[in-house]
């Protein structure tokens, strides 16, 4: 792999990449099982290249202060090759990327659009059909609008066909605008839009430092195959499904569909080597498995058991790739027979799935990170695997327990050069989130005497969904606006009543009536309430509803104290009190 700490910028290092491995494959594109795109690193590079000089001819990375909005371009994509060629495009043009959540309403993706002031952008024909049709569209003002997929009679409402765009740039060198280690590189968006958006700057130091770190201990190398199923705009399938294959010359596998069977058909025709995957899916996946060995008769599973038991007792101080491949043969058949270890982070994971699959040789590099530390800072690195903490902290990365009780459990702090900068036009938010060059990251978590952490909840009023979405309280208040109530909030229901667990996490609606219904008003506000839930994502939905008969405790500029309040609700009801949606 590159040597990280001799580059200043991310583009600089990724175009020596596409130099030094130019005659390895980067990125394969399958769909429904048929091969799309393979392309080398050299072939990256000639694909790239025109778009690089069509976006600087656009006027992107022209301007001198690197950090103005003119420079920012943002990326709307479903995992594919375009994803890939637009950010290298973006990045060695002197862009700051803004990568934005593909599965976000239309709504919600203009008001990131119009907070990062993201001057272009580069998106697929179904989504940007969602912008245009959506309430706001008018005021969006961008330099320039590049578009996928469109059929050839669409109306593109001012922008541009990929193709067209790309042959503006043909035949002409990009000029390569390098940055320093301290500019910006990406503004990644924490949360959604409907209370205040948090975008997280992150600089080409963050990048280059926490690949360089990741890669201490999961290095790839020509050869490895990574399978790309998180989102790429998600912090984890960036660095470790694109900046750390890169820099290494390994392969990154996109899927343009991730229907099961194709999933697994790609497992085994690529002979894939790593792939990152959140807990939900990580869980039903040990569930599947489950399934197929209930179905064995009595004698294979006793014989499959005797075969797990040793393989644990022969991987128990470090995994055994070769001599677990020999124990278990079909189960690692059916994983292509290369895969090496899966990664997973971004919710809780149970340990004890995490303990089935080390048992069968397949282990899972688990961690924990955040946006605001640019990926990760801690991962189980294996020496001997732990399923009962998220690991220890990467190299140059420090954790610290701010303010333990008697257990020892606290605010876990970080720092690092993987913590970000700051949140983009935000100083409040983030003078109270960097202190003294520590992040507080708001969950409550204890290090052991081997400098293992673990975590027992949060502190912050969040949630973090099984697949590894962060939901802000705040955020889905937007969505029940209007309702016939004198007021209302939204809690993490483990904010108002500290489980000191990160399972079982739910939202809590709590509502002051004005003035006191009747039976007849609480049936006709459930209903309210639960259609407007229904309209909701299913992961943005409230679990339930709490009446409220006090007036809520308010700031001299009427904002709700909602830590004042939550201490209120504890003191008076149980959790059981809230009404199920």
């Amino acid at each position: 792999m590159l040597d990280l700490r001799q580059y200043q910028s991310l583009q600089e290092a990724l175009r020596d990449a596409l130099e030094t491995f130019r005659n390895h494959v980067c990125l394969i594109e399958s769909d429904r099982g048929r091969e799309r795109h393979r392309l080398t690193y050299g072939q990256f590079r000639e694909q790239a290249q025109p778009l690089a000089r069509a976006l600087q001819d656009a006027g992107l990375g022209a301007e001198p202060d690197p950090t103005a909005p003119a420079n920012r371009a943002a990326i709307l994509m479903t995992n594919q090759s375009r994803w890939l060629l637009a950010a290298y495009a973006i990045h060695s043009s002197g862009g700051v990327l803004v990568p934005l959540d593909y599965k976000l309403t239309g709504r919600e993706q203009l008001a990131l659009l119009a907070h990062s002031q993201a001057r272009y952008l580069i998106t697929e024909w179904f989504l940007w059909q969602q912008i245009t049709r959506s309430e706001g569209f008018a005021d969006f003002r961008p330099r320039c609008v590049v578009v996928t997929d469109a059929p050839a009679d669409a109306e593109l409402c001012g922008a541009v066909r990929w193709e067209e765009f790309v042959a503006r740039g043909a035949g002409r060198e990009p000029v390569f605008r390098p940055r320093r280690r301290s500019d910006w590189a990406c503004i990644v968006y924490s949360s959604g839009t409907g209370g205040r958006p948090k975008g997280c700057v992150l600089t080409h130091d963050n990048y280059l430092e926490q690949c360089w770190s990741l890669t201490r201990w999961y290095p790839f190398w020509p050869g490895v195959r990574y399978l790309s199923i998180l989102p790429t705009n998600h912090a984890i399938d960036f660095m470790v499904g694109y900046i750390g294959p890169f820099v290494c010359g390994a392969a990154v596998v996109h899927l343009r569909t991730l229907r099961p069977e194709f999933v697994r058909e790609a497992f085994v025709t690529y002979r894939i080597t790593y792939v990152s995957l959140v807990p939900m899916v990580l869980k039903n996946l040990e569930r599947g498995l489950r399934q197929r060995l209930q179905e064995l008769s009595p004698l294979q599973r006793r014989l499959f058991a005797g075969l797990v038991g040793l393989n644990r007792a022969l991987t128990r101080d470090r995994p055994r790739p070769w001599l677990s491949r020999r124990l278990l043969p079909s189960i690692h058949r059916a994983f292509g027979g290369e895969l090496r270890a899966i990664i997973v982070g971004g919710a809780f994971s149970d340990p004890q799935t995490l303990q089935f699959f080390y048992d069968l040789g397949i282990p899972v590099a688990n961690g924990y990170g955040l946006t605001e530390a640019c990926t990760a800072v801690t991962v189980n690195n294996l020496k001997p695997f732990r399923a009962d903490t998220v690991g220890q902290p990467l190299p140059g990365v420090e954790v610290r327990i701010v303010d333990p009780d008697a257990d020892g459990i606290g605010e876990v702090a970080v720092r690092g050069r993987n913590v970000m900068s700051h949140y983009l036009n935000d100083p409040e938010l983030t003078a109270e989130t960097i202190r003294d060059g520590w992040l507080y990251t708001g969950d409550l978590g204890r290090l052991d005497p081997d400098g293992h952490l673990r975590l027992f909840g949060r502190k912050k009023n969040m949630i973090v969904t099984a697949g590894g979405k962060n939901i802000y309280p705040e955020d889905v208040e937007a969505f029940f606006e209007g309702l016939p109530v004198k007021e209302f909030c939204i809690f993490a229901a483990n904010y108002i009543w500290p489980a000191r667990t990160l399972g079982d996490e739910q939202l809590v609606l709590v509502v002051r009536p004005e003035p006191e219904p009747e039976q007849t008003g609480r049936e006709a506000l459930h209903r309210e309430l639960a259609a407007r839930n229904r309209r909701l994502l299913d992961y943005k939905r409230v679990h339930g509803y709490l009446v409220w008969t006090h007036d809520f405790p308010r700031t001299v500029s009427m904002k709700i104290k909602r830590d004042v309040l939550a201490a209120e609700i504890r003191a008076a009801v149980e959790r059981s009190a809230v009404v199920p949606l």
